[in-house]
């Protein structure tokens, strides 16, 4: 079905040209019977055969989806016309709403031969019925061809404006939902890993010094004392508060966390890098680190290899995660085009040089870059390890 059939302004043109249709159809049959000519009934059953022909293709939906059935469908509706026209002089003035159907329902490339060719078969009417050879004979059908033309073709200009504009609106509300979804998702994530630093940085660390401070206790009460096992069971206590604690904070971990631990996230995090050949490698005994940490490298990490995958023109790159003992390290170096680090501005919304810097010194770590124009960049980061065992 045609799109533009539900359109306001197409109802309210299709209905004008079955009025005007209807209408120059009575005036062709009215003005036969009033002006007594010998053929009036004759002129009569054409204007009832053509009127026929003209409601069943309008009521065929059809005719207006299939280009085959509106040009059979014009064929027998011009046929019909012929006849009228042989009949009445007066059925000339049908040529003016066929005009708008050939030019609506033919292709162009025959929509405008059939126009000329209704045309050009009033004006023979026009003459054959003995009217005046003057320039009027001539120009009216020819502008009237002329204006719906004009219509029509102006008529689809617009239609397709409309339609262009229509799905650029479609496509701008697409990508506003896009957008809004993904900030929310942002958010979710800032949230989550502010909540995840917040317990960790308080509620388990106070936890971790409670339980500290009740076994000091336990070891410098006597055996038999009366609060030894009162210590003991706030001891206990103390330690499945904090076990809780630590299982909080580690749901709430980024959902590359979720599934394993941080060098399995950053294996994933090279495997999946578009464009770019990036090797991971790990160095020293891993070891368990607290979840703010893993938040922090793994965010960093996948920053870094952004803006290589984005801004540098790599070939390779290397992701190399070190364990020292007392501290924790991320090296992350391409072979790009480099850049100067003193003339960095970013604009990424939290994935530049200084939201990296930012993450790692949040957590008492350093962070350094070091990069020259045609020669690669390298980035390091280094957290050191909190004592007394990790939440």
């Amino acid at each position: 079905m045609d799109p533009r059939a539900l359109t306001p302004a197409f109802r309210v043109l299709r209905l004008c040209l079955h009025l005007l249709m209807a209408g120059l159809l009575a005036l062709a049959a009215v003005r036969a019977v009033a002006t007594h000519a010998p053929n009036a009934p004759a002129v009569v059953v054409a204007v009832v055969v053509m009127g026929a022909v003209y409601a069943a293709g309008s009521m065929f939906p059809s005719v207006r989806t299939s280009r085959t059935a509106a040009a059979v469908w014009l064929g027998v509706l011009g046929a019909s016309w012929l006849v009228l026209l042989w009949l009445s002089a007066d059925g000339l003035w049908v040529a003016f709403p066929l005009y708008f159907l050939e030019l609506h329902l033919l292709p162009p490339r025959h929509s405008l031969p059939a126009v000329a060719a209704t045309a050009t078969a009033a004006i023979v009417s026009y003459v054959g019925h003995g009217g005046p050879l003057n320039p009027g004979a001539f120009i009216g059908p020819l502008l009237g061809a002329a204006v719906a033309v004009a219509t029509v073709l102006g008529y689809e200009a617009l239609y397709r404006e409309s339609e262009r504009r229509r799905r650029l609106i479609e496509e701008l509300i697409s990508t506003r939902a896009e957008l809004a979804a993904a900030e929310r998702h942002s958010g979710t994530l800032a949230e989550r890993e502010r909540l995840a630093r917040e317990i960790h940085d308080t509620l388990a660390q106070g936890l971790s010094s409670i339980q500290l401070l009740l076994r000091a206790a336990e070891r410098v009460l006597p055996e038999d004392s009366p609060a030894v096992p009162h210590v003991r069971q706030a001891r206990e206590a103390a330690q499945d508060n904090l076990a809780e604690a630590r299982r909080f904070v580690r749901a709430l971990a980024p959902p590359g966390l979720e599934s394993g631990s941080l060098t399995a996230a950053l294996e994933r995090l090279c495997a999946g890098a578009p464009g770019v050949r990036v090797r991971f490698s790990v160095s020293g005994t891993p070891a368990e680190l607290p979840t703010p940490y893993e938040v922090a490298l793994l965010r960093i990490a996948q920053s870094a290899l952004a803006n290589t995958v984005r801004h540098a023109e790599a070939d390779r790159a290397e992701i190399t995660l070190s364990f020292m003992g007392t501290a924790v390290a991320l090296d992350v170096v391409d072979d790009g085009k480099g850049f100067d680090p003193a003339g960095v501005v970013s604009a990424d919304g939290g994935f530049g040089l200084p939201a990296m810097r930012s993450r790692a010194e949040s957590l008492g770590g350093t962070f350094t870059v070091e990069s020259t124009p045609g020669q690669g960049t390298a980035i390091a980061v280094t957290l050191p390890l909190p004592t007394g065992g990790s939440v």
